[in-house]
């Protein structure tokens, strides 16, 4: 766990950390206690860490730089749907990068990978619809 917190669990590995990071950094301006869990290594999946992280927060967003079809963001949102089942206060949010080839210019890569922006969307709509 890189970052405590007791209403969102930002799930996340590599690349996709600093972003999560700084989403939680922004969540807290709003008064929203968001925990990051880093998943250093992903087999095994560190399945304890995130699901205790989960059933503590009732929420979860994972944040993943693949694609939200068959991606290791599926694999922990199944995880935590069997297992978490009923710790849930609302649905289990994905942020993924979008389902084209990344591209190779700066730019266009940084359009087609998670954005901190939506990450705090993701994470405030979860706590504050989902009360």
């Amino acid at each position: 766990m890189i970052r405590e917190g007791d209403q969102v669990s930002l799930i996340t590995y590599g690349g996709s950390l600093p972003k999560a990071i700084d989403a939680a950094h922004a969540l807290s301006g709003e008064g929203i206690s968001a925990e990051v869990i880093d998943l250093r290594v992903l087999r095994p999946l560190d399945e304890q860490t995130l699901l205790k992280s989960v059933r503590k927060t009732g929420r979860a967003v994972i944040v993943d730089e693949g694609w939200r079809s068959g991606s290791l963001s599926a694999e922990i949102a199944a995880r935590i749907g069997e297992q978490c089942f009923r710790n849930l206060r609302a649905p289990v949010g994905r942020v993924c990068a979008q389902e084209v080839p990344v591209p190779y210019p700066r730019h266009l890569e940084e359009e087609a990978l998670p954005k901190v922006a939506d990450i705090v969307s993701l994470a405030r709509d979860q706590v504050r619809l989902h009360v």
